[in-house]
Parts: structure tokens; sequence; C-alpha cells
């Protein structure tokens, strides 16, 4: 039984005329009749009851009816999805983020994957900071990673997308609450609340950077597995912490949010995918993210630029 023999089937089967099926079929009437025959000598039993006035069909063909539809329609839908997926507008596309740094951009990719490609199906994996993300999309277990930079990883691509800054997060009756800015060595006599070490968090990697340029190593004296908790332990004293930008919106009630001045080293968020992928789906994500994603004025180099990629 072939896939012709169910569409020319149930042409007869609703049309209830071999020569209307036919015309249906843009097909001649002989061809189509063949067709009812073979499909009937395969089955072993009539499917239709035919005289010189109509055309019934028999409870044989009655019963063919239902799954005569389920079966060219799920081809049918084979069939779209295929196309489809040769296209980029069907797949499933996995996203490693963190959640307090990705938290204004997510929604934008989302509404735009949505609004392109309603097909792609978007799977979130959340605090997946970026040594983890690195890792897992260059093995291939996500496909696209939200990550910091200037750290790369091997077989990797990336796209910027903000710049980020450094800030000294600090209860509000610190000594240096009041200050417009300050310098990392201003805080080498605190002690710091920061991610655990074995969580792979580039914030916490970037607050070693900084603090060890300004020659001292921070004392960790808590640490916990999310900014929110972070700051909120600043908050009731605890420490002080470094965070960046793209953490701002945290706000913590108790805590000021003070620019570190003297920074040379350059960090941008960014999204990195392997450079191997070669997912139709990943790809029109990333074209999305080309458009509705911001990118910095200078982007840190090497990050290629997508639309030379894709």
């Amino acid at each position: 039984m072939e896939l012709r023999h169910l569409k020319a089937f149930l042409a007869v089967a609703e049309e209830l005329h071999f020569g209307r099926a036919a015309e249906r079929l843009h097909m001649a009437q002989p061809p189509l009749s063949q067709l009812i025959r073979k499909l009937e000598t395969h089955l072993g039993t009539p499917l239709f009851e035919r005289s010189t006035r109509a055309v019934r069909l028999t409870s044989a063909g009655v019963a063919l009816v239902g799954p005569a539809k389920a079966a060219v329609d799920a081809a049918n839908d084979a069939e779209r999805a295929a196309r489809a997926g040769g296209r980029g507008e069907y797949g499933r596309v996995t996203i490693g983020f963190v959640g307090a740094t990705s938290r204004e951009l997510m929604p934008l990719l989302m509404r735009g994957v949505r609004a392109a490609y309603p097909d792609i199906e978007l799977v979130f994996a959340g605090q997946v900071y970026t040594s983890t993300a690195f890792t897992q999309v260059a093995e291939r277990k996500l496909d696209i990673g939200f990550v910091l930079i200037p750290t790369t990883f091997p077989g990797l691509r990336y796209r910027a997308l903000e710049e980020e800054t450094l800030y000294a997060v600090l209860p509000t009756d610190h000594p240096l609450a009041e200050r417009e800015s300050i310098e990392v060595g201003e805080l080498s006599q605190d002690v710091f609340v920061s991610f655990p070490s074995d969580t792979g968090s580039f914030v916490r990697t970037v607050m070693l950077e900084v603090c060890h340029d300004a020659g001292f190593s921070p004392r960790i004296v808590l640490a916990a597995p999310d900014s929110y908790m972070i700051h909120a332990f600043v908050a009731a004293g605890a420490g002080v912490t470094i965070t960046i930008s793209s953490c701002l919106h945290i706000q913590q009630p108790g805590v000021v949010y003070v620019p570190l001045r003297g920074i040379q080293q350059r960090y941008q968020s960014a999204l990195a995918w392997h450079e191997e992928n070669s997912s139709a789906a990943v790809h029109a994500v990333l074209r999305v993210a080309d458009s509705v994603l911001p990118r910095p004025e200078h982007p840190l180099s090497p990050v290629p630029q997508v639309v030379q990629r894709l």
C-alpha cells in the first residue's frame, strides 16, 4: 500500500464519482481506476460498490476512510516539517543562561523567535554559568549559551551583546557608599560575598582578577548561587561584592551600586555557539538575535559577525 493509493481512495470516497475524483487529482480516469483496483487487490476486499448510476463505499471502504485520512495527514505534516526544518523554521534549540545577567535580553530573544519562527521550540537551561556554558556548548549539550567575554573556548564562535562595566555593591551604611566612584583597592580591608568557587561564575572570576590587579586577594566569607541572594547578603551587612552592569536591575534595597574606576580590561556579554553546529534552527535563532538584541559599539576581538557566518 502506497501513499498514492490512499490519496486516490480518499478522492473517490469523498466524491463518490470516479470522473470528478480524477479531475480533482489532475489525472485521467483509467489510471485512477487502476490504482483503486490495485489497492483492493492488496487488501483482498472491494472498497466500492460500482454501478452505472452510483458509486458507494463498502463496509471495508467505510472502515478505511479514517485511517487513510490520518496517514495522508501525517505524511503531509512530515513533508511540511522537513521543508520548514530545512529553512530553519522548525526544530528545537537549547539555550543556557544565568538569570540575573540575561534577564533583559532573554525576553527580547524569545519574542523575536516566536514572531519569526513560531515552530521553533526554545528550551532554556537556567543557572548555566559562563564556564559551564562554554563546556556544554563545546560538547554540543547546549546549542547556544549566554556568556561573558573576553574569555574564549576552542571551537566556539561569539556574538557580542552589551558592554559590561564593573560596580562595587556596598551596604548603605558603608563608609564609601556616598562616593560617586571608587577604586578596587579601597575595598582591600572589606570581607566579600560571592559565588561558590565551583560554579564557574565569570563574575567571581572577574572579581578575583580586578582585586588581584589592585594588589590584594578578596576575603570571601560567604557564598551564594545567584546575584539576587548575594546582593541580599550585602544588604544584611555580611560583606561587599563586585558585580557587572547587566545585574544592576536587581536594585536590592539596602545596598548602593558604586562604579569602579581604573579598570583596564573590557568585558562584554555575548552569545556562544559551536562553529560546526549546522542546525538550520540554531542559525535561524542567531539571525533573530542579530536583529533584536543589542550590539556594543566596539565588540571585543575576535567576535565574528553573525551575518558573515550565516
